[in-house]
């Protein structure tokens, strides 16, 4: 049985044109629809024309699928995880933009990350019910993103714990281990081996009410696009703790303020238009004029430092921001694996121009800006 296994996934492996050689066995079916869904995908790596063979002067290969089959028949057989993988394939390696142009199979696919991101690259070729189909899946997406970052995001903003104060929230991240077990000690059963807990004891969180003005830049050129998604969801985030003022910009060679919009995270993301040039300069300079109190602001320039208008007029802003008394945070990526493509040698320029440099995850993030305004 475990031979025939490895025989079938083999076959999956080298392809129906290994048939003559080696077909399926065991009379499972399964195993010929699975074969039938990855060659409907895969078979585009013989060139054009959905894949066929050039050498092929006929066939007797079953129907051609349509894609809502495809993807109706894939969520049917192969589990979650390969189906985001066969997904994710045919939008950026083979290009089936009609994945996303079609209303019934845009609404068959799999809400994820990926997903937003093929949406937000390909938003212009969306209109009437397929637009309004793919704003539920961005709102959807972006909602999940967001529970995974709020909880820590919010612990660390509102405050570190202090150890000297106790009664705080019940929670497991609040529980005083140390004054718990010392306060419980003359319950321990030497019997049973066992520490019985009476009493759970708690810290509390000092909360800051000093308000502090977030103002977060956020570069939209094609390469930074997680980041942006990132910086979008945090920004809704901020904007709605009682402590933090926050703006929000995008740019490229123009700066959109999308302030107005910061807790609309659908209206957001969609205004993004990935590509183009960026004028990093004109960037700062616009974040300089919503300084109001330097001294409680926190410019977080989100962007791969690749300028394209002349380093020089980004320096000199952001000397400018620097020396006004304001924190100047570059993030060189925001996102859960804070993997960064940047230009270093500018980024070890703003290092010493005094501005912090960094590869930062959201939860990293929030607890730098706890730093600050604790």
């Amino acid at each position: 049985m475990k031979d025939e296994i490895s025989l079938n996934r083999w076959r999956l492996v080298l392809g129906k044109y290994s048939k003559n050689h080696l077909d399926f066995s065991g009379g499972n079916l399964q195993y010929a629809d699975m074969d039938m869904l990855l060659e409907f995908l895969y078979e585009r790596e013989y060139g054009e024309d959905r894949g066929v063979r050039k050498d092929r002067s006929g066939s007797l290969d079953p129907s051609c699928l349509t894609v809502p089959e495809w993807i109706t028949k894939i969520k049917e057989i192969f589990p979650k995880n390969t189906v985001e993988v066969l997904e994710k394939h045919a939008l950026e390696k083979y290009n089936l933009k009609e994945l996303l142009t079609d209303k019934s199979v845009l609404e068959k696919l799999e809400p994820n990350e990926e997903l937003l991101k093929s949406i937000l690259q390909m938003k212009h070729l969306m209109k009437g019910d397929v637009l309004e189909t793919a704003k539920k899946i961005v709102k959807s997406t972006a909602e999940e993103i967001a529970k995974k970052m709020e909880q820590d995001i919010k612990v660390s903003i509102y405050g570190k714990l202090d150890k000297n104060r106790y009664g705080g929230i019940k929670s497991s991240r609040n529980i005083d281990f140390k004054r718990t077990i010392k306060q419980n000690l003359k319950n321990y059963n030497k019997e049973m081996n066992t520490l019985v807990v009476d009493n759970v004891y708690f810290n509390k969180r000092v909360r800051s009410h000093n308000t502090w003005n977030i103002i977060i830049a956020v570069d939209e050129s094609g390469s930074m696009l997680d980041s942006v998604i990132h910086s979008a969801i945090m920004a809704g985030i901020f904007s709605k703790l009682p402590m933090l003022k926050t703006n929000l910009v995008i740019f490229d060679t123009e700066v959109v303020d999308l302030t107005g919009y910061i807790d609309d995270v659908v209206q957001t993301l969609m205004s993004v238009q990935l590509g183009g040039g960026t004028n990093i300069g004109k960037a700062l300079n616009y974040c300089q004029g919503l300084m109001d109190n330097p001294h409680r602001t926190i410019v977080i320039l989100v962007t791969d430092l690749y300028e394209g208008a002349g380093y020089a007029n980004m320096y000199s802003r952001t000397k400018d921001i620097i020396e006004s008394g304001a924190k100047l945070m570059v993030l060189t990526a925001l996102n859960m694996n804070a993997e960064p493509v940047y230009d270093k040698g500018a980024a070890e320029k703003m290092v010493a121009l005094g501005a912090n440099v960094a590869a930062i995850t959201p939860g990293g993030l929030a607890k730098w800006i706890a730093e600050i305004i604790s």
